[in-house]
């Protein structure tokens, strides 16, 4: 129904930045929101940024807030997640995913989405 590529991930240093893309294919049209997860070695999923497809209004985690912004382009079904100020804690595999239905207000949960990416590894150096 819908499919999610990443892309962008690598080495960075700390105090760098990265952005992060993900592009939708097939029933794209129907997303009502897509949102940004992470995970390290040993810890779990952790919700990083949301945004709603047709409003645009966005959605971050307290520690990502200020640091990463999360954007859309409708017309090319993408969303893109602009990392500043890395720190070696952003270290993760970051996913997108993406929901059809209406999740307003819970957009942290991941059991609210429907699809997901493969991931793409980011890594912060000291």
């Amino acid at each position: 129904q819908v499919q999610l590529v990443e892309s962008g991930g690598g080495l960075v240093q700390a105090g760098g930045s990265l952005r992060l893309s993900c592009a939708a294919s097939g029933r794209a049209f129907s997303i009502y929101a897509m949102g940004w997860f992470r995970q390290a070695p040993g810890k779990d999923l952790e919700f990083v940024a949301a945004i709603n497809w047709s409003g645009g209004t966005t959605y971050y985690a307290d520690s990502v807030k200020g640091r990463f912004t999360i954007s859309r382009d409708n017309a090319k079904n993408m969303v893109y997640l602009q990392m500043n100020s890395l720190k070696p804690e952003d270290t993760a595999a970051y996913a997108c995913a993406a929901t059809g239905r209406a999740i307003s207000g819970n957009y942290q949960y991941t059991m609210k989405y429907d699809y997901w990416g493969q991931g793409t590894q980011v890594t912060v150096s000291s």
